[in-house]
């Protein structure tokens, strides 16, 4: 996330605002917000039983201030969305965000946005996109600032239920299965990336700076980042215990994210956790 108050936020290079506004058309509708409208609020989390769900925002016309613990973030300008990651991740909102002059915005909670997705399922890989960029800013400043998490405070990440893993291990029948020795290096941070895995078996630890930031278990998922943006690895994955992963290149992983969507959405959800439990060692 960008401090400098006066910086827009960045969009992906490849963000199609057209394919956005058709996206979030397909099933929302335009909606008017005041100058001084509070969207969300930081740590503010939905409650389903009072039917009230997180709401994804597409800004078509004004600017949208964020800010974190007080502090200004950079500002979404129209063609941006907001509020996404709390949407897909059901976690608490990370930032506050309002209106900074009169607004036009599409919103879209949780269920109009899986709605959406079976209809456009292309609009994965690019908000997929936007997500390994906001998530590398992160990072980034978590090394530059010396807080990446400790050890003990590694999350565990499971992306794929059981029954969803073996249904995918099907579909990619021809897939390579890689078998790793526990302490061997898989990837390394800094490097080129082309491909991402799947753990089927044993565990996987993930590493930024030396620290273990994540741990990934059968149905967890590591090295998607590098194959959205052809930047380097942003972290090294070392096998905690001997490893059966499933190995998926670009072209595979492209055509499920632009075709299954229930395989975007799951990566999708996969990256937003992530993004918010990094976004939460920042804070």
């Amino acid at each position: 996330m960008n401090e400098d108050p006066t910086t827009p936020l960045a969009l992906a290079a490849d963000w199609d605002p057209a394919l956005a506004r058709a996206f979030f058309d397909s099933v929302g509708k335009t909606e008017v917000a005041p100058a001084g409208t509070v969207f969300f609020a930081e740590q503010q989390k939905a409650n389903r039983l009072l039917f009230k769900r997180d709401r994804m925002y597409l800004l078509l016309e004004g600017v949208v201030g964020l800010s974190s613990n007080g502090q200004p973030l950079g500002p979404i300008e129209a063609g941006g969305i907001f509020g996404e990651m709390a949407s897909i991740s059901h976690t608490p909102r990370s930032a506050t965000a309002t209106a900074k002059v009169d607004c036009r915005v599409i919103a879209l909670d949780d269920k109009q946005f899986q709605q959406a997705l079976k209809a456009k399922p292309e609009f994965a890989l690019m908000l997929m996109h936007l997500m390994v960029l906001r998530l590398r800013e992160v990072v980034a400043q978590l090394v530059e600032r010396d807080v990446v998490p400790a050890e003990a405070a590694a999350k565990e990440a499971v992306v794929f239920e059981p029954k969803v893993l073996a249904e995918l291990k099907r579909e990619l029948a021809n897939a390579t299965t890689e078998s790793h020795d526990a302490k061997k290096i898989i990837l390394r941070e800094g490097q080129a990336g082309a491909l991402m895995y799947v753990v089927l078996e044993g565990r996987v630890a993930i590493r930024v700076g030396g620290a273990v930031v994540e741990r990934i278990g059968p149905g967890g998922v590591f090295g998607e980042m590098a194959l959205l943006d052809a930047a380097p690895r942003a972290a090294s994955a070392v096998a905690e215990a001997d490893c059966s992963l499933l190995a998926i290149d670009r072209p595979t992983f492209l055509g499920l994210m632009t075709s299954k969507p229930a395989f975007g959405m799951t990566l999708l959800t996969a990256a937003a956790e992530r993004a918010g439990y990094m976004a939460a060692r920042l804070r």
